[in-house]
């Protein structure tokens, strides 16, 4: 029941099992960025989005560094230094508690505001997005907060 050359039959199945070895591999392959890489890259936006809030809005970080973590932050350069004169945004703090992404550039972030350990604006919502590859603090979530102080800056004008 074998052919005359009985190499031919058995390099076939080799053939045959190590296309279908390689098109295994392919598969898995295809499918980690998927199955792997998105859940690594959701974590590293989370904690990406959490640190630079809780630095944005730490009333230690200097204004030149709140900037890098604002959208358009240059627009905002001489409020941020004249903010960090007050004692009152010296005193501020922030704790994330919930970051939800929405795309690859865009996040809902849940969060409150402490001054001087006292919350102020708790479960507050904002957005988060990605500007110049870092994920910012949004203008339009930066100026609703300084609009509940009262006068917000020229640039919210924009948002």
């Amino acid at each position: 029941m074998f052919s005359r050359n009985s190499n031919s039959g058995r390099g076939r199945s080799r053939l045959a099992l190590g296309s279908f070895v390689v098109l295994g591999a392919l598969a898995i392959g295809a499918l980690a960025p998927s199955a792997f890489g998105v859940s690594s890259r959701s974590t590293s936006a989370t904690v990406a989005i959490k640190t630079n809030w809780t630095t944005f809005f730490s009333g230690k970080t200097p204004a030149a560094k709140k900037e890098t973590l604002l959208q358009d932050g240059k627009e905002f350069a001489a409020f941020l230094a004249a903010q960090a004169k007050s004692a009152q945004a010296r005193s501020t703090t922030v704790k994330v508690t919930k970051v939800k992404l929405t795309s690859k550039t865009t996040a809902t972030v849940t969060y409150t505001i402490y001054l001087g350990g006292a919350p102020v604006e708790p479960n507050a919502t904002g957005k988060a997005l990605v500007q110049d590859k870092v994920w910012k603090v949004s203008g339009a979530s930066f100026c609703a907060l300084v609009s509940l102080e009262g006068a917000a800056p020229k640039a919210c004008s924009k948002f």
